[in-house]
């Protein structure tokens, strides 16, 4: 067979060995000619050799596309995939379950756990042939296990973790400290983390009065998130949809009440002061607000970064400030604020969570693509159908599908009201993020930062920030999207989870994550389905990261690219966006999915949403999922007493 390469990657005939020796695949005695055609013009043919797998479990869609990057070579693998795919089993279609969950992303996952914990029988439906959805691993270059697409963990809530009992079923955190390096190109360097004294002494190498600023900054935070972090874990006080006796009227309006009183004692014990900052914090942009604490730009673009991660948003957006406070308000084993990796990848959480949802009695099955949702002849739902066109029964579906996907793809046609499929379609979907998950031979080596350590130093171990010495930077990469091309220099959060995990690389090589803005979902200057376009793009951020990192393009071994269209195609997220949808105030809380649905019913009955489009959003956090299952049951209780 000739050797192939698309984007970069790596020779076909150069993995086929490594494919079956990790995999344990026959070869199939069958090669599949393909062509690819752009504009007329032949620039691509080649001979893919086929595998099957010897056990069940099929994942060949996953292997093939891992060794292509090119986004046809990857549609000719899921045809092919197609003829092979396992069917539903029987046993799913006759049954008539409690509850369906579309979609085994962390949080699909989350809801079935719970609602199996609460009794239901639960079948969770996934599309592709792996839980996780944006929280998964693949061995995308034979050896090496990336983080596909979420990458960190902090956000994961403290209930899911402790009533699933996640560490019992393998979870396992890897705190990142220090948290951050921002190397720069005059030679110097910033790093902060949990060690009070060295980030002290590391402001002050270019702010004393910033060094002794930042702990108060950071205590302002710490008290706004614990005035925010009690609102994750319950469902808004939205007032119920279908009140049919003056009991439930009673009942709804006290919920509510107790709910805002409980706000309003917390903002009493916060006092005038501080509220009226949080409220500052809520509204400005995040550059305003970190031009009045400091005075030194890279410590305000390290900080701005957690404001404009996933979005297309500067730092000079009003209400970046929310979204810093959002990415901050984590905690790892205890710990306010400290980011972990997660060994094994962030697929590691979601299958934790699987496992503890399987252990409570929920199936989970995988290549089980949902095509539609089922009414009966009263509008309420009955069930799915699969892209098979097999039925699923069940009177209650809960979608970790987006709401756009939820809502305007799946649900039929004239159903909804139109102001809500308005709202939901009029949403903001877009997305400046490509992640390009890496394999290297080596460490990077930071030319600002040579400290004596014979492995990894303290620079490698937390998020590395490339590109982002200055707020103006960022906004300039942002600008340069905003006019529809991608970012001349971009900024990138650069992780290199193998330094702590030794369960995802080879001896002496590693996996770099790469989460870098901005790209526009479709750049006027070309098209992210043509490779060379895609190759210019995956260059320019390696020949940024050679300024900081000399010798880093020749370090890499094989690459995958995300990009915003990718995000959507094979993960679901419609705009290539991370949150379901953007994180701006007019889109939070009692706002989220829909102005007076914000409580994970819909104008469907029996449909609920158990997303990230749903409060509080996005990020790895299993509240949306919890609270979901939490309603479900209050109306499953409800509906047979």
């Amino acid at each position: 067979m000739r050797k192939f390469c698309f984007d970069g990657g790596l020779m076909i005939a150069d993995t086929i060995d490594c494919v079956l020796r990790f995999r344990g695949y026959l070869q199939l005695q069958e090669t599949v000619r393909v062509q690819q055609i752009v504009s007329g013009e032949t620039i691509a043919n080649g001979e893919f050799l086929c595998f099957a797998p010897v056990a069940c479990d099929f994942s060949f869609e996953a292997e093939l596309s891992s060794l292509i990057n090119n986004s046809f070579a990857k549609n000719v693998a899921e045809d092919l995939c197609h003829r092979w795919r396992p069917r539903p089993s029987r046993a799913l279609k006759d049954k008539r379950w409690d509850a369906l969950v579309i979609g085994g992303g962390h949080n699909g996952l989350t809801a079935a756990a719970y609602l199996a914990r609460g009794g239901l029988s639960v079948a969770v439906l996934e599309r592709r042939h792996v839980i996780g959805g944006a929280a998964v691993t693949e061995e995308l270059v034979p050896g090496f296990k990336f983080s596909r697409c979420s990458y960190v963990q902090s956000l994961l809530r403290p209930a899911v973790i402790k009533e699933l009992e996640l560490g019992r079923h393998g979870l396992k955190l890897l705190p990142l400290n220090p948290s951050s390096f921002t190397p720069c190109l005059d030679g110097r360097y910033l790093m902060l983390g949990s060690d009070e004294e060295l980030t002290h002494t590391e402001i002050s190498k270019f702010s004393k009065r910033d060094a002794d600023a930042y702990p108060r900054y950071e205590n302002q935070l710490e008290n706004f998130c614990k005035f925010v972090d009690p609102l994750f874990d319950s469902p808004p006080p939205e007032t119920f949809q279908e009140i049919s006796s003056f009991s439930d009227w009673i009942r709804d309006k006290s919920r509510r009440s107790v709910f805002w009183a409980r706000c309003l004692r917390r903002a009493l014990d916060l006092g005038q002061n501080d509220m009226v900052n949080f409220m500052e914090l809520l509204l400005s942009p995040a550059s305003k607000v970190l031009n009045k604490w400091f005075e030194t730009d890279v410590l305000k673009a390290t900080l701005a970064t957690n404001a404009v991660i996933g979005s297309m948003g500067s730092v000079h957006t009003p209400g970046s400030g929310y979204v810093l406070l959002h990415h901050v308000m984590g905690q790892t084993d205890g710990a306010l604020g400290i980011w972990s990796y997660v060994e094994g990848g962030m697929g590691s959480v979601s299958s934790a969570i699987g496992n503890a949802a399987r252990e409570a009695g929920a199936q989970i099955i995988t290549n089980a693509e949902v095509s539609r949702l089922m009414l009966d002849e009263y509008g309420r739902a009955k069930g799915v159908l699969l892209a098979d066109g097999s039925e699923v029964h069940s009177s209650i579906v809960l979608s970790n599908a987006t709401p756009y996907r939820t809502f305007m793809e799946l649900v039929p046609e004239d159903v909804l009201p139109d102001e809500f499929l308005q709202s939901v379609k009029n949403a903001d979907y877009t997305s400046g993020t490509t992640k390009i998950n890496v394999a290297v031979d080596r460490l990077p080596s930071f030319q600002s930062c040579k400290l004596n350590y014979p492995h990894a130093g303290p620079q490698h171990r937390g998020s590395i920030f490339i590109s982002s010495e200055s707020m103006e930077e960022i906004g300039s990469a942002c600008q340069d999207a905003v006019n529809g091309v991608p970012s001349r220099r971009p900024f990138m959060e650069m992780t290199i989870p193998s330094v702590l995990d030794k369960t995802i690389a080879p001896p002496g090589k590693h996996v770099v994550n790469l989460f870098t803005q901005y790209t526009p979902y479709k750049p006027s200057d070309g098209s992210w389905m043509d490779p060379v376009y895609r190759k210019s793009y995956a260059d320019k951020c390696f020949s940024l990261i050679d300024e900081y990192c000399p010798g880093f393009s020749s370090s890499v071994i094989g690459y995958d690219m995300l990009t915003p269209p990718d995000l959507e195609r094979e993960i679901g997220l419609t705009g290539g966006n991370i949150f379901h949808g953007a994180m701006g105030l007019d889109s939070l809380f009692l706002m989220r999915p829909v102005k007076g649905w914000s409580n994970y019913r819909t104008p469907v009955q029996g449909l609920y949403l158990c997303g990230s489009g749903a409060h509080p959003g996005g990020g790895v956090t299993g509240a949306p999922g919890r609270n979901a299952a939490q309603i479900v049951l209050q109306d499953v209780k409800k509906s047979s007493s």
